[in-house]
């Protein structure tokens, strides 16, 4: 059953569905292809260990998201948190960062869809187009991807339940791939592969952490989409911080599974570790077709989350006057941000024509993005809780400045991790461009923008100003 909210959302959103927005967001490609990266990197016991130390800097983030978002039970989640506590302008910031990526997520999943198809069909490569990074890209492969954005974009339109219908779907059938992978290292995995336990010291341990924001972020699309729950707002809070936990022992159940199926190096060597290692623990190459089907429903959770969650934000961004009125339009029949779908959803038709190195690029401009927006909020979370100790908060975290402050904290470690020199560095051009010129386009918008002080009545004062200018 469903009822509509004051602003014409749908509130369709039960308990599971909110659970499998925000966890399937979360697990999306990347554990099928880069868990033998991981493993050469850091060893077993380093990348578990990378996943525990990440997995423990986004439960701190989403508690700080949990108490925010049951207070500030909104569409556009950051958008308005950084509004009240920091003003106009800190909050575009917060919000441009943010877009970029979950838009950067959408793409990668564009470009990830042909990539891990091309494991069940090696022959499908005809027709190539152009080189990108040393890469060819084909047109068959190109199609594939381009034909998934169209369904996805699709889905949204559409509506929110059918949406949430098809992220439950998935979402189920991935779990039970990892289980079935859990249960392989039971079954066919040897100790002896276990080792080294540590390769690449701090370093090697450091290039599996950096990782862990963009493979974590998707808990934040809860609150994205909260003016479509219909659940007490309590319950909201915690199930964000649940998806977050979920999350990390997903990640942790197949490092060490994978781990145990073949030596390190022939998992590195290996066009998806995973699959590959599926396959070696079953002895059956059945089963490594079924782990790929799993890395296909996480790529479709994920891209399905994710545009869920860009389009909310950038919906609530014009709402308040930061963008163009026009991506605040929504369908009359099918109560979603028909016009923020389409745009993202066109970005994500794009991406597989640069081909198979997009999604390395896409990974590090993102991941810098989404942990400097982790910042920001948990300043947010901080300000408020000094500026407005008695605001409602149906979900409150026990020692929250202690956790503000780790959050904020650890958000900025990882931020410079992605700096020049640092081990995490962006690369230069293709990286740092992605990432110029998305905030030269945010520059824009924002010397355009109202200075907005903060406060509970900021967002009214902002629609006010950006109306009559």
């Amino acid at each position: 059953m469903t009822d509509r909210g004051e602003t014409g959302f749908i509130k369709a959103l039960g308990r599971w569905d909110t659970l499998a927005v925000g966890f399937g967001a979360m697990i999306g490609f990347g554990w099928v292809v880069l868990v033998g990266g991981w493993l050469e990197d850091a060893g077993t016991l380093g990348a578990a260990l990378a996943f525990v130390a990440g997995g423990l800097v986004m439960t701190l983030v989403g508690l700080a998201y949990a108490e925010l978002v049951a207070a500030m039970p909104r569409a556009g989640g950051e958008h308005n948190y950084a509004l009240r506590a920091l003003g106009s302008r800190p909050a575009f910031v917060t919000s441009w960062a943010i877009v970029l990526g979950y838009v950067s997520v959408v793409a990668f999943e564009a470009v990830a869809l042909p990539q891990t198809l091309l494991y069940l069909a090696p022959d499908m490569l005809a027709g190539r187009l152009w080189s990108v990074a040393g890469y060819d890209v084909y047109a068959t492969w190109a199609l594939v991807g381009i034909v998934g954005a169209v369904l996805i974009t699709w889905i949204n339109y559409i509506g929110i339940r059918p949406a949430s219908v098809a992220q439950t779907i998935a979402v189920a059938f991935l779990i039970g791939v990892g289980l079935v992978l859990l249960a392989g290292m039971f079954v066919g995995g040897e100790a002896r592969h276990f080792e080294p336990w540590f390769t690449g010291g701090l370093a090697g341990f450091i290039s599996v952490l950096v990782a862990t924001p963009f493979l974590f972020v998707g808990f934040d699309v809860i609150p994205q989409s909260a003016e479509e729950i219909n659940l007490p707002q309590r319950q909201v809070g915690k199930l964000l911080v649940v998806s977050v936990l979920m999350a990390a022992a997903f990640y942790i159940v197949v490092v060490i599974s994978v781990s145990s199926a073949l030596p390190h190096a022939e998992l590195a060597d290996a066009e998806l570790a995973s699959a590959a290692g599926m396959a070696a623990l079953w002895n059956s190459p059945a089963m490594g077709t079924l782990l790929v089907l799993g890395g296909i429903a996480g790529i479709l959770t994920s891209w399905n989350g994710f545009l869920i969650g860009a389009s909310r934000i950038i919906y609530a961004m014009a709402e308040s006057g930061m963008l163009p009125r026009w991506f605040a339009y929504l369908h009359p029949r099918y109560r979603t941000p028909t016009h923020a779908i389409l745009v993202i959803g066109g970005l994500s038709v794009i991406a597989p024509l640069f081909g198979r190195q997009m999604l390395v690029w896409l990974v590090d401009a993102g991941g810098i993005n989404i942990v400097v927006a982790f910042f920001l909020v948990s300043l947010s979370f901080l300000v408020l809780r000094r500026r407005e100790p008695d605001m409602p908060r149906p979900f409150r975290v026990p020692a929250g400045p202690l956790v503000g402050w780790a959050a904020a904290g650890l958000s900025l470690v990882l931020a410079v991790l992605y700096l020049p020199g640092m081990p995490a560095a962006l690369v230069w051009p293709a990286e740092w461009l992605i990432v110029g010129l998305w905030w030269l386009v945010g520059l824009w918008f924002v010397l355009r923008l109202p200075r907005i002080a903060p406060g509970p009545g900021a967002e009214d004062q902002l629609i006010a100003a950006t109306e009559n200018r």
